[in-house]
């Protein structure tokens, strides 16, 4: 799209808010409203703003930051008409005040990472599955961890409450130029999950911060909050992000994808396997970032658990879904939608990259139920397990050798730094479960 385009569109759509979107390191989306007076301006990246307000940027002797909007991610939001006066929005990138882009920026990294990954001959090609839970509110509108939903997987009406909310979601993602694939009820009670084509990688992680505020919006007119958090409720399954993934040659043609290979997958294929194998316990803290998260990655849930990929087998961390020829593609299922994207996505990428430049094979596929072998036999086949909790997965992280690469230094400091104060703050907390069953007896 162009700016001549964007012009002509908000004449045409009697646009007169416009929101400059962009996100911060630990994947919340900020944005700065500025009326019609200002559009101009702002779509020729001279809207400034304070960076040193914001978690992880920078400091305050070096706060003056300019957001420069990408033309491609001009949206007109449906829901925000009112007596026929429109608002839209136009994801930006954070620059310096000198002009060049700021490292602190996930999306100026992961585009970094994938110019990167250009020289090297591929382009990423990423579908994300955002599963959520829609929970009631209480009287003042507070959240409650409840549902009047008693549907499961794949249910339909009328135990479905969600079901209208759920349609308004989709038709509102559609007006704003996503292809909807599929949509269901999920396994828990009040849980959901809507699918929308792949794209390429930068495409697709503006895609999954869009489709979280989207559904979180839709959801609030409904009565409903949205939550994407990974284990809302004890004892059911949680939420995740199952991520497809696969390089492209930039001829077009899938690099995973080989007619003759063992289960129609080339050698790239393998490598790339073996690369998130090799990486997924240091990148865990970014798939996985909550100390939340690690309640959800147990076993007994159909979360993964275990360092081992199939084709078939769903208890395994990398799954090849069947589809083949331009569809060829990897499924890795740790990631949890609190993850940001952009870091998410950058991390995995280097990690199968790393399988790729170094040649690394693929350990042999693991086609049983993994939850069912013994310690000892999971021992025998070489299977590593994830982080048991969000420590284990910033220690990863900082032993992990293409970490500091990838992430580069301004935000592999600042990530870590924030990490370890929300675990030291969990880990000093006292919580419901230790008075409920301590109190009375010590």
């Amino acid at each position: 799209m162009t700016r001549d385009e964007i012009m002509k569109i908000i004449e045409e759509k009697n646009v007169n808010f416009f929101r400059l979107q962009f996100v911060d390191i630990f994947g919340f989306m900020k944005n700065i409203a500025i009326p019609r007076s200002q559009i101009e301006k702002a779509l020729d990246g001279q809207m400034m703003f304070d960076g040193s307000s914001i978690d992880g940027f920078v400091r305050i002797n070096e706060s003056d930051m300019y957001l420069k909007p990408d033309y491609n991610t001009f949206v007109v939001l449906p829901w925000r008409e009112r007596n026929g006066v429109n608002a839209a929005r136009i994801i930006c990138d954070v620059y310096k005040s000198d002009g060049t882009p700021f490292a602190g920026c996930p999306r100026v990294n992961l585009q970094r990472v994938l110019a990167e990954a250009k020289e090297l001959g591929y382009t990423m090609n990423v579908g994300t599955e955002c599963e959520f839970f829609l929970f009631q509110k209480d009287e003042k509108g507070n959240p409650k961890i409840e549902t009047n939903d008693v549907a499961g997987y794949f249910d339909v009406d009328p135990d479905d409450t969600g079901i209208n909310c759920r349609r308004e979601i989709i038709e509102t993602l559609e007006a704003m130029g996503f292809e909807i694939e599929a949509s269901h009820h999920e396994v828990a009670e009040g849980q959901h999950e809507i699918n929308f084509k792949y794209a390429d990688a930068l495409t697709a992680a503006d895609n999954t911060v869009t489709f979280k505020w989207v559904v979180r919006s839709i959801a609030a007119q409904h009565g409903f909050h949205a939550t994407f958090i990974p284990k809302p409720v004890f004892g059911i399954n949680g939420s995740g992000m199952h991520t497809n993934q696969s390089l492209f040659n930039l001829d077009g043609t899938n690099a995973f994808f080989d007619e003759n290979g063992p289960l129609k997958l080339s050698e790239i294929a393998y490598h790339y396997i073996a690369g998130i194998a090799k990486n997924a316990r240091g990148f865990a803290a970014v798939t996985n970032p909550l100390v939340n998260s690690y309640k959800r990655l147990v076993p007994g849930y159909e979360a993964p658990v275990y360092v081992a990929w199939s084709a078939s087998n769903r208890s395994a961390l990398i799954r090849i879904p069947a589809s083949r020829g331009l569809g060829t593609r990897t499924e890795v299922r740790c990631p949890d939608p609190t993850c940001n994207p952009y870091l998410a996505l950058a991390m995995m990428l280097n990690s199968g990259l790393d399988g790729v430049k170094n040649k690394l094979e693929a350990p042999a596929s693991v086609d049983v139920d993994i939850f069912k072998m013994t310690p000892a036999e999971k021992d025998a086949a070489g299977i590593d397990s994830l982080p048991a909790n969000l420590e284990e997965a910033i220690i990863a992280l900082k032993e992990n050798p293409i970490a500091r690469d990838t992430l580069g230094q301004h935000i592999f400091e600042k990530y870590i730094e924030g990490k370890v104060q929300e675990w030291d703050s969990y880990r000093t907390a006292v919580t419901d479960w230790e008075i409920d069953n301590y109190m009375k007896n010590y």
